[in-house]
C-alpha cells in the first residue's frame, strides 16, 4: 500500500514540474531542480537526469535511513522519472505567477506525501531526512536552505527574474511540506513490556534510535516488567507500534511531545 501512495505522490510531482515550473523554466528543489537545468539547456531527457543524479544520495540514504525507505525513496524515482518522461510539457496557464505558486503547492503536497509514507523523493530530500533525524530542524526548513543555490545558478543561467520566481516555488513547497510532513516533531515513547528483549532487538535493527531500558513491576500483579524509553519521530511510532504489538499484545505504551533534545539522537549514542 505504501509503494502505491508513493508511486501517487511521485505522480503529482511530475504534473507540478511539467505543467507548471518547467514550461517557464523555474526550477524546482533539490536534485530535480538540477537535473530540470541540465534538460532546459541540454537535449537530454529530465526523467533520465534526475534519476542518474539521484543515484549516489539513494546510496547514501541506504545506509543513513535503511532499507525501507531507500526501496521507497527508488520507487520515488524511478516513477517519478517515467511520469516526467511520459506526461506532456504543457503549461496550464500563461501567468508565470500562478504556475509558480500552483507549482509550488503541488510539488510540496506530493513531496510531502511521499515523505511522510517512508519515502524521500530523493536528492537534497534524503540530507535533509538525515540531517532534520539527527536535529530539531524542520525538512522543510533545511530544504529551503539547501536550494539557496539552485536559485544562483537560476539567475545566472537564466535571469534573475525566473531566479525570484524559482525562489518563491521552492519557499511554498517547503511549507506544503511541512504542514503534511511533521517527521522533524519529536515523540518520547514509554513501552512497558514482559517481552522487552524480542521487542528490544527488532526495534534496533530496524528504526534507527536508540532507547534506554529500566526495570519496573505491575502495580497491580506485582509482575516484573521492562520499561523501554526512546525519542523518536512522529511516524516512526507506527512501526515501533506494530513491533510492539508483534511481541506482546499487552504490552503498556505511553507516548508523548519532546519539548527539547540536548544530546546525540542516533542509534549508536543512547
Amino acid at each position: 500500500m505504501k509503494n502505491v501512495i508513493v508511486v501517487g505522490g511521485s505522480l503529482i510531482v511530475a504534473f507540478a514540474f511539467n505543467f507548471f515550473l518547467i514550461p517557464f523554466g523555474i526550477l524546482s528543489s533539490g536534485i530535480s531542480g538540477i537535473a530540470i537545468l541540465f534538460g532546459l539547456i541540454t537535449p537530454v531527457s529530465i526523467g533520465l537526469l534526475n534519476f542518474l543524479f539521484n543515484l549516489p544520495l539513494v546510496i547514501l540514504g541506504y545506509y543513513k535511513l535503511g532499507k525501507e525507505i531507500t526501496i521507497n525513496t527508488l520507487i520515488s524515482i524511478v516513477s517519478l522519472s517515467i511520469f516526467m518522461y511520459i506526461l506532456p510539457v504543457m503549461p496550464i496557464t500563461d501567468n508565470i505567477l500562478l504556475s509558480t505558486i500552483f507549482g509550488g503547492v503541488i510539488s510540496g503536497v506530493g513531496i510531502g506525501i511521499i515523505l511522510k509514507y517512508s519515502g524521500t523523493s530523493g536528492g537534497l530530500d534524503i540530507i535533509a531526512v538525515i540531517v532534520s533525524r539527527n536535529s530539531n530542524i524542520s525538512v522543510g526548513l533545511l530544504l529551503t536552505a539547501m536550494n539557496g543555490i539552485i536559485v544562483i545558478i537560476s539567475g545566472a543561467v537564466f535571469n534573475w527574474d525566473i531566479a525570484l520566481y524559482t525562489l518563491l516555488s521552492i519557499y511554498i513547497t517547503g511549507k506544503m511540506l511541512n504542514t503534511i510532513y511533521t517527521d522533524h516533531i519529536k515523540l518520547t515513547m514509554q513501552i512497558v513490556t514482559s517481552k522487552g528483549e524480542p521487542i528490544r532487538k527488532e526495534i534496533l535493527a530496524s528504526v534507527y534510535r536508540g532507547m534506554t531500558i529500566m526495570e519496573g513491576a505491575g502495580g497491580y500483579s506485582q509482575e516484573k516488567k521492562q520499561i523501554l524509553m526512546m525519542v523518536v519521530t512522529r511516524y516512526e511510532t507506527i512501526q515501533i507500534k506494530n513491533i510492539v504489538r508483534k511481541h506482546d499484545k499487552d504490552a503498556f505504551i505511553n507516548i508523548f511531545e519532546t519539548v527539547e533534545i540536548d544530546g546525540k539522537f542516533a542509534k549508536n549514542s543512547v
